[in-house]
C-alpha cells in the first residue's frame, strides 16, 4: 500500500512538470510568432535605415584622424565655437521677440511698450550683423584646417564650407526670418490708423450760415486738430519707420491724411466760387470778399494749426517737417486761392477791377508776415513763385487803371450828355468812387501799390501824390460840366443839368473825405452854383407864364365887358398854349435828387398856381359863362397843381449818356467798356 502510494507521488510530479514545460514552451512559440510577426512588419524600415548607415555614420564619426593629428586642434576649436555659441544665444533671443512682435492690439494700447520691444529686437539683430560675420570666419578658418589636414570627413567638410558661405556677409539679417520687416508694417499700419482716426473734419459753422457769406470771419475750429497723445505717438512710430527707410511712405500718408482734412474743412465754409470764370470783376466781386476772408481764417486757424502740428509729428526729424507741411498747404487748396487771386487779376479792366485789385493785394499784404513764415523754405517754391507772380500781376494791373483814370474821365468830354438833363452816370460813379479811393479801406492800400510800382521804375510816391491825383480826376470831371451843358440846344435844359450836376456833388460829397480834402469853400461854391442855375431856369421857363395873365386892359364896367371877355380869352389861350409846350417838353427832364425835385415842383407851382388862382377868380366868370369856354378854360388851379407836382421824375429804363466809361487795353486799342457803371456803381460802399 505505501509503495504505491510513493510511486503515484513521483508520477504526478513528473506530469506537473511536463505540463510546466509545454507551457513554457507554448509561451515561446507565441513570442516567437509575435517577432516574427513583428520583424516582418519592420523589414522595409530596417533597410532603409541600413542603406543610410554609411551616411550616418560618417556624419556621427567625421573624424578619422589619429589622437597625434588632433592633439593640435582644440585650440582652433575653442576659438571657433565661443562667438558661435555668442551668435546661438543672440538668435534664440530674436525669435523669443517674436510674440510680443506681431501682437498689433499690443501696439494700440502700448505704442511705447512695443517699441521698446522692438529696440531690443535691433539691439539684437546690429549684434547679429556685428558678430555672425566674426563667427562664421572663425568657423572657416577651423573648417579649412580640418580639410587640409584630413582630420575630417571630405563630404562633411565640404557640407561646412557650403554652410558658412550663407552666413559669412558682414552685415547678415536674415537670422530674423522677417520679424523685423512684419513689425515694420504693423507700425506703418499702426501710424496711418491714428491718422486717418484724427483726420476728420473740423467743424466750421458759419455764423451768418449759407456758406461764410457773411461779413465776419469764420469761428476758429473749437478742438485741436490731433490730441496730445496721439501726437506723441505719431512722432514716435515715425521716428522708427524713417529709420529704416520708410519716411516717404510715411510722409505721404501724412500729407494725404492732413491735406484732405483741411481741404473738407475748408469746404464746408463754401469755397466753390474759386473755380468760378470770369472776365468781368464786377461778377467776382461777391467772390473777392470771401476769398480774402476765407484766407486769411486758412492760414491763422488751419495751415498755422497745421504747421505746428507738423513740427510735432516730425519733431526728432525737423528737416523733414517742411517738405511734408508744404505737400499738406498744396493739398489743402491753397493754390486754388492764388488761381481764384489769379483770376481777378486777368478780369477785363474796369475802374471796378481796380478796387477788386487792391482788395486781393491788401488780403495779401495783411498774410505777407504769415506766408513768409509758412512757406519760406525751399520746400513750398511753388507757393512761393504763384504768389509772387500775382502780387506783381495785382500792382502792375492797379496801377495801370489808376494812370488811365484822369485820361479816361477826359475823353467823356466829348460823350453827349443825357438827353433828359439829369446827372450823368460818370458824375455819379466818380464821385462815389474817387471819395471810395481815398477813404479808409483803398486810400493807404492804393498807396502802398503804387509807390512800389513806382520803386520798380526808381520813382518816388507818396500819400500827398495819391490824393492830389484824385482830386486832379475830380476837377477834371467837374470841368466836363461846362462842355456837357452847351452841347444841349436849349439853354433851360442847359441850366437844369448843370443845377442837377452841382447839387450832386454838393449833396453826396458833403461830409466825405473827399469834401474835405477839397475844402469847404469848394463845396459851398457847388451849393452857391445850384442856387444860381436854379434861379436861371425858373427865370427862363416856368417864370416866362405869369407874365401871360396880366390884368392890364382888363377894366370891369358894363360898356367894356366885352373887350375885358375878349381879353381874357387871348390871354388864356396864350397861357395855355404856352403851357402846353413847356409841361410837355420838361415831362421828358429829370432832376435825380428826390429833394431838390420836391423843390424845384414847388417852386414851379408857386410860380405858376397863385397868378393862375387869381386871375381865374377875378376873371374866369366872363369866360365860363361863354359857349366856348372849354376852349380856354383847361384847367383849374387844383390841375396844374397836381401837373406841376409831377415833373422831374425819373423814368426808369431810360438810357443815360456820359457813362460809358472805357479802359484802353494793350496796344491802345479799346476792347472793353463799362457798360454797367451803374450797376458797378450801386455795389460801392
Amino acid at each position: 500500500m505505501g509503495a504505491d502510494d510513493g510511486g503515484g507521488d513521483e508520477d504526478s510530479a513528473r506530469l506537473a512538470s511536463l505540463l510546466a514545460a509545454r507551457r513554457a514552451l507554448r509561451a515561446g512559440v507565441d513570442q516567437s510568432r509575435a517577432l516574427s510577426r513583428a520583424l516582418a512588419r519592420d523589414g522595409a524600415r530596417l533597410d532603409g535605415m541600413r542603406s543610410r548607415l554609411p551616411a550616418l555614420s560618417a556624419s556621427a564619426r567625421p573624424i578619422r584622424a589619429s589622437r597625434g593629428a588632433l592633439a593640435r586642434a582644440p585650440p582652433r576649436i575653442d576659438r571657433a565655437l565661443g562667438p558661435a555659441a555668442a551668435v546661438l544665444k543672440v538668435f534664440d533671443a530674436v525669435h523669443g521677440l517674436e510674440a510680443p512682435l506681431l501682437d498689433a492690439p499690443a501696439l494700440r494700447d502700448d505704442a511705447t511698450g512695443y517699441l521698446a520691444v522692438m529696440a531690443q529686437l535691433e539691439a539684437a539683430l546690429a549684434l547679429l550683423a556685428d558678430n555672425c560675420g566674426l563667427a562664421a570666419q572663425w568657423l572657416g578658418d577651423l573648417v579649412s584646417y580640418v580639410g587640409e589636414r584630413r582630420l575630417a570627413d571630405p563630404g562633411f567638410v565640404a557640407g561646412m564650407k557650403a554652410a558658412l558661405e550663407g552666413i559669412g556677409g558682414p552685415a547678415y539679417v536674415g537670422l530674423d526670418a522677417g520679424l523685423l520687416d512684419a513689425a515694420l508694417d504693423l507700425l506703418e499700419d499702426e501710424f496711418r490708423r491714428v491718422l486717418r482716426d484724427n483726420s476728420a473734419p473740423l467743424a466750421m459753422a458759419d455764423p451768418d450760415g449759407g456758406g461764410g457769406g457773411g461779413s465776419a470771419p469764420p469761428p476758429p475750429p473749437s478742438r485741436s486738430l490731433i490730441p496730445a497723445p496721439a501726437v506723441r505717438k505719431l512722432a514716435l512710430i515715425l521716428d522708427r519707420l524713417a529709420a529704416h527707410g520708410r519716411l516717404q511712405r510715411c510722409a505721404a500718408a501724412y500729407a494725404d491724411a492732413r491735406g484732405e482734412a483741411v481741404s473738407a474743412s475748408l469746404r464746408a465754409l463754401g469755397l466753390e466760387y474759386l473755380g468760378e470764370a470770369s472776365e468781368d470783376a464786377q461778377a467776382l466781386s461777391p467772390g473777392v470778399e470771401l476769398w480774402g476772408r476765407h484766407l486769411e481764417f486758412a492760414v491763422h486757424h488751419l495751415l498755422e494749426a497745421e504747421r505746428r502740428l507738423c513740427v510735432a509729428v516730425f519733431e526728432r526729424r525737423p528737416d523733414d517737417a517742411a517738405p511734408c507741411f508744404a505737400e499738406v498747404a498744396a493739398r489743402a487748396g491753397v493754390l486754388d486761392f492764388i488761381r481764384f487771386g489769379r483770376a481777378v487779376a486777368d478780369a477785363r479792366k474796369d475802374p471796378i477791377k481796380l478796387l477788386r485789385l487792391l482788395d486781393v493785394f491788401g488780403a495779401l499784404n495783411r498774410l505777407r508776415p504769415d506766408f513768409n513764415r509758412l512757406f519760406g523754405g525751399k520746400a513750398c517754391v511753388e507757393i512761393q513763385s504763384r504768389t509772387r507772380e500775382l502780387v506783381k500781376r495785382v500792382v502792375d494791373g492797379a496801377v495801370e487803371i489808376f494812370e488811365e483814370l484822369l485820361v479816361q474821365v477826359e475823353l467823356q468830354r466829348g460823350m453827349p450828355p443825357p438827353v433828359d438833363g439829369g446827372v450823368p452816370r460818370l458824375v455819379s460813379f466818380i464821385a462815389k468812387y474817387c471819395n471810395q479811393l481815398l477813404g479808409e479801406q483803398y486810400r493807404a492800400v492804393l498807396t502802398q501799390v503804387v509807390t512800389i510800382h513806382r520803386s520798380w521804375r526808381q520813382e518816388k510816391f507818396d500819400d500827398k501824390m495819391l490824393v492830389d491825383a484824385v482830386l486832379n480826376i475830380v476837377r477834371t470831371l467837374e470841368a466836363n460840366f461846362d462842355t456837357w451843358a452847351k452841347a444841349y440846344g436849349d439853354a433851360t435844359l442847359s441850366s437844369l443839368f448843370l443845377m442837377n450836376v452841382h447839387w450832386h456833388f454838393f449833396k453826396h460829397l458833403k461830409g466825405t473825405k473827399l469834401a474835405e480834402l477839397l475844402g469847404d469853400p469848394w463845396l459851398r461854391e457847388h451849393e452857391q452854383y445850384k442856387d444860381y442855375y436854379s434861379a436861371v431856369f425858373m427865370r427862363e421857363s416856368w417864370g416866362t407864364l405869369a407874365p401871360l395873365l396880366s390884368r392890364e386892359g382888363l377894366i370891369m364896367f358894363s360898356k367894356g365887358r366885352a373887350t375885358a371877355r375878349d381879353l381874357v380869352k387871348q390871354r388864356l389861350k396864350s397861357f395855355n398854349a404856352n403851357f402846353d409846350e413847356m409841361f410837355q417838353k420838361q415831362s421828358t427832364w429829370v432832376i435825380s435828387d428826390r429833394d431838390l425835385q420836391q423843390k424845384t415842383c414847388h417852386l414851379v407851382v408857386q410860380a405858376i398856381v397863385p397868378v393862375y388862382r387869381s386871375f381865374m377868380q377875378n376873371y374866369g366868370p366872363l369866360v365860363e359863362q361863354d359857349v366856348s369856354a372849354s376852349r380856354y378854360v383847361k384847367y383849374s388851379a387844383e390841375d396844374l397843381d397836381k401837373m406841376l407836382n409831377t415833373l422831374f421824375l425819373p423814368k426808369p429804363g431810360r438810357p443815360r449818356r456820359a457813362g460809358s466809361f472805357q479802359i484802353k487795353q494793350s496796344g491802345d486799342k479799346i476792347t472793353s467798356a463799362m457798360t454797367g457803371l451803374y450797376r458797378s456803381a450801386s455795389t460801392l460802399k
